[in-house]
């Protein structure tokens, strides 16, 4: 299956189905004849710009997070906040350094979307499964960072 359609295969199994994590998505592709491996769906994931939420029941639960009329700045600007809102559980500065909690499996695409949008006061950030690392030049950015982070309606980043 070509990766276009197996994108458009997950998207639907994502919009139908309760899916909390990776191996259940793969299930799925399965029984629709879909063989791929673990890293595949991770950057199938990554690339359809996937997050876990929780849903009303207190389930977590995989979601589309990337709209597709989304391309001023003003709107990236939204979807960020939409995502810090969603996603962060903690965030916590320790001199240049801004070290962010997520909800499981979205530390890289938070990570990912805070470099698309090329802050001045982020050097660079590294993500794991549930963490990021972000890397200022001094401890003001790193403020900077920090504040915007915990409430980004009320402050501003660079």
């Amino acid at each position: 299956m070509r990766k276009k359609d197996r994108h458009e295969l997950i998207k639907q199994i994502i919009a139908t189905h309760s899916i909390s994590n990776q191996s259940e998505l793969m299930t799925y592709l399965e029984e629709q004849g879909v063989t791929a491996t673990q890293a595949t769906i991770s950057r199938d994931i990554r690339d359809l710009k996937i997050v876990k939420t929780i849903d009303e029941e207190g389930i977590p639960r995989f979601e589309l997070f990337h709209e597709p009329n989304q391309a001023s700045d003003d709107e990236d600007g939204k979807r960020l906040v939409r995502m810090i809102e969603e996603v962060i559980v903690k965030v916590e500065r320790v001199q240049f350094m801004t070290v962010i909690q997520t909800l499981p499996d979205n530390a890289n695409l938070l990570a990912a979307v805070l470099d698309d949008l090329s802050f001045q006061s982020i050097v660079a950030t590294m993500a794991s499964f549930d963490t990021i690392i972000i890397i200022s030049r001094n401890e003001d950015d790193a403020q900077q960072v920090e504040a915007y982070l915990k409430d980004p309606h009320f402050n501003t980043i660079a």
